[in-house]
């Protein structure tokens, strides 16, 4: 493994060989918290709209043409996983305090303040974020900057501006502050009164008037507060536009992730529109025999569609998200859990995510006394035989059903990514492991491009979608996300075992088809760990997939995992590039484009024999 820019027009040669291959885009994987810093500017969080953020970008250019990053909503400051954010307001420590410093800005925060925060930054230039620090001393410094803002005519027209264009969520989102700040708590169901908790969802005249006066007299006594919100939403969204527009001269897209959640500001905003007394999960499965009870409040399906078929308010709401995501992504949005939009599990609040519990698929359960109602599979349409593979038992489906099933993609995503000037190649669905039948239909039906996660395949199965020859073009293909260990790690935990052997005889058999020696590059795959880590990462590039994504562990080699499911705490979430990434050995692009050419075959490398020794 080598340095990326070591040789020569290293990085001509590697788009040229990516293009010979038939790959049409290469995304690093790197969710904004995870972005370096430069040394003495290390606040605690990664953003892509530091110095260091932009020469990463500069960087990644050599020879990636996009950047996936992780959800940018904002978090909690008791929780750092980036897929609880808020679905509209952005997170606001991606915000670069170092630009507030400057002229540009107006130096509406003092070099002190931010020295100290960096100086006291108990990670400083170790590679991880300092979540519980940072939460707390980015919102102080932003307090100074706001203060000295209010004081200036600096983008004043331009913040009013984005008031009036944003209000549609951003009046909703800031006086969930101010009613956080009220009540001493940012978790809405403990705040103390009724009418606190349901501000936003009058049930009577007689409520809607009560409230609106509660509404006014918040915004009058928290008026400070709830434009200190604001401000911080406008000062990200300019960072935000000037990074998207940097990035995309240096030929690099931006793709953003939308979670399957909503956080609690967007459940107490739209509770209206939600689902009463159900909440989103996973079934019962080989991970998990109690299912998982994620607690995310359901789209109410009445709320989504009217009667004659068209968008109701929670439908345009829906849309009004991805319009909002795609305008400000060019490069697409990668949908989390895509059988949650198209097939989703639910269960009844204060119970298990368990079918004896009354738990069931939303619009699958046609013999369910409660989801009947909302059910588009039919009774007939069921095989009740499948005791050991109950999210295949939608066994037959009609075109019209499959369109109800796919309409939230046809009438929202799809169609906020086409006013945007944008197509359905700008989704990325993450639908990786068991799919039911209609969301698998409804994939199917829109050519929606799904993802290949090599590391998970099965090798008993020569049929496994995940192995390389069984890989189709229209895909995202990866060894791991952020979910995965890295490919450093999965490689060790194979060597000198049955399963290594296995996944040995199916590389074997998928990229060294003419070799005369495969009993002695098995072998060798079952016991060198740099072999099996180069052939696993060869397999991307060899396979008909247009698309490929690398984390960025696996591309810098950096042996950790950055994130454990189920588990939490400032460890979780908080790896980053290292600040020295333009030193660092990383995968070698030439060797492995190498490989995958030779891997197609005689009369493919023949054909492209002069490529082959540009890449040696």
């Amino acid at each position: 493994m080598v340095c990326l820019l070591c040789k020569k027009d290293s990085t001509k040669i590697v788009k040229e060989a990516l293009k010979v291959l038939g790959k049409e885009n290469l995304a690093l994987i790197v969710h904004g918290s995870s972005f370096p810093s430069v040394n003495g500017e290390d606040t605690g969080f990664g953003t892509f709209n530091s110095t260091a953020g932009h020469a990463l970008i500069d960087y990644a250019s050599k020879i990636f043409n996009a950047i996936q990053l992780g959800p940018a909503g904002k978090t909690k400051p008791t929780d750092s996983s980036p897929y609880c954010g808020t679905i509209f307001s952005g997170n606001p420590l991606f915000i670069d305090l170092k630009q507030l410093t400057e002229k540009s800005w107006g130096k509406i925060l003092s070099t002190e303040t931010f020295n100290r925060i960096v100086e006291e930054n108990p990670n400083q230039n170790a590679g991880r974020t300092s979540y519980s620090y940072i939460s707390h001393y980015q919102i102080e410094a932003l307090k100074e900057a706001w203060n000295n803002f209010k004081n200036t005519k600096l983008l004043k027209k331009e913040f009013e501006n984005f008031k009036k264009e944003n209000d549609f969520w951003l009046d909703k989102d800031s006086l969930y502050e101010a009613l956080s700040i009220e009540n001493k708590n940012d978790y809405w169901y403990n705040w103390k009164t009724k009418k606190d908790k349901n501000l936003l969802n009058p049930k009577t005249d007689k409520e809607k008037e009560a409230y609106a006066e509660r509404i006014n007299q918040i915004k009058e006594k928290y008026s400070d507060e709830i434009d200190f919100y604001k401000f911080c939403q406008f000062v990200l969204e300019v960072q935000n536009a000037e990074t998207k527009k940097y990035a995309l001269k240096k030929g690099i897209k931006m793709i953003a992730d939308r979670q399957v959640a909503f956080s609690d500001r967007d459940a107490w905003a739209y509770q209206s529109l939600f689902l009463e007394g159900w909440l989103l999960g996973c079934p019962p499965d080989y991970f998990s025999k109690d299912g998982q009870a994620w607690g995310f409040p359901v789209m109410d399906p009445e709320k989504l569609y009217n009667s004659d078929g068209s968008l109701g308010e929670g439908g345009i709401l829906m849309k009004n998200l991805f319009k909002k995501m795609f305008k400000e992504n060019p490069g697409g949005v990668r949908i989390d859990h895509i059988v949650g939009l198209i097939d989703p599990w639910v269960y009844k609040a204060g119970k298990k995510p368990l079918p004896k519990d009354g738990a069931g698929r939303l619009y699958s359960s046609p013999e369910h006394p409660e989801l009947s109602k909302y059910a588009i599979a039919k009774k007939e349409d069921l095989d009740l035989t499948l005791e050991n593979d109950k999210e295949k038992r939608v066994k037959s489906l009609s075109d019209e059903q499959i369109k109800l099933y796919g309409r939230l993609i046809e009438k929202i995503v799809i169609g906020a990514a086409k006013e945007c000037g944008l197509d359905k190649n700008a989704i990325v669905c993450e639908d990786l492991g068991t799919l039911t039948n209609p969301v698998a239909a409804v994939m199917e039906k829109y050519e929606l491009q799904g993802m290949r996660l090599t590391q998970f395949v099965i090798p008993e199965k020569a049929d496994h979608p995940y192995r390389c020859k069984n890989i189709t073009e229209n895909v995202w293909t990866m060894v791991g996300t952020h979910d995965n260990n890295p490919i450093e790690m999965w490689a060790e935990s194979l060597i000198n075992t049955h399963e290594g052997y296995l996944h040995a005889l199916n590389l074997v058999e998928d990229l060294f088809v003419e070799a005369e020696n495969k009993d002695d590059i098995i072998v060798r795959l079952t016991q060198d760990k740099d072999y099996l880590m180069f052939v696993k990462l060869t397999e991307l590039f060899a396979s008909k997939a247009k698309n490929i994504q690398i984390f960025f562990t696996d591309f810098f080699k950096i042996n950790a995992t950055y994130n454990t499911p189920g588990t939490s705490g400032d460890q979780n979430w908080s790896l980053r590039v290292p600040n020295n990434f333009a030193d660092m050995k990383t995968i070698d692009m030439n060797a492995l484009l190498k490989a995958a050419i030779l891997a197609r075959g005689s009369e493919f490398s023949s054909k492209h024999a002069k490529l082959l020794e540009k890449l040696s």
